[in-house]
């Protein structure tokens, strides 16, 4: 949940994770290795080593509502930062196989606008509540875009603009070519 210090400085929600996410990846785990000759031998190393990596992999992640973006990060080896505006959010799907309706989890996708690459820009399994965090994101988002609200121009916008600036002094340049080949043809 969030504190008042969290209001204070831009948070709306904080993500809570359910830490039998680490027993659903452990059991897919497993599952992935018996179903291969190779990879029953590495079950010997796939559990002790699985709930190492389960607990600290779900220590690393976070999920932070600001009234303006969704922050998420995670990642042991490779850490994965990413602030998604929620302008650009179009969608979030909630998947819930057998598995994981047995762990009573939930897996959240985020897809957005523009996204390149099939699939979901960002997916986390295991939010507590994650129902409720959705409904939040998404009234959050509504909210944000609501008509005659003006938001901050982007980076693209100063880019357009920079572009447009470019293309004028380009046009009058090619005006002062012009107007000087034309005083020469007169001379």
């Amino acid at each position: 949940m969030t504190t008042q210090s969290d209001n204070a400085s831009g948070i709306i929600r904080k993500a809570e994770f359910n830490t039998k996410v680490c027993s659903y990846w452990l059991l897919s785990g497993t599952i992935a290795f018996s179903v291969s000759i190779i990879g029953i031998p590495l079950l010997l190393l796939w559990l002790p080593l699985g709930q190492l990596i389960t607990r600290r992999y779900l220590a690393s992640m976070e999920c932070i509502l600001t009234p303006k973006a969704l922050k998420v990060k995670k990642g042991i080896f490779v850490r994965i930062e990413k602030t998604i505006p929620l302008e650009k959010i179009t969608d979030m799907g909630m998947v819930q196989g057998p598995i994981m309706r047995h762990y009573d989890l939930h897996c959240l996708t985020v897809e957005t606008a523009g996204q390149s690459g099939p699939g979901a820009l960002v997916s986390l399994t295991g939010i507590k509540n994650a129902i409720e965090f959705r409904e939040t994101v998404l009234a959050q988002r509504d909210a944000a875009s609501e008509p005659g609200k003006k938001l901050k121009p982007t980076n693209t916008t100063q880019k357009d603009e920079d572009q447009i600036q470019l293309l004028r002094e380009i046009r009058d340049s090619l005006k002062s070519i012009e107007h000087h080949l034309s005083n020469q043809d007169q001379a």
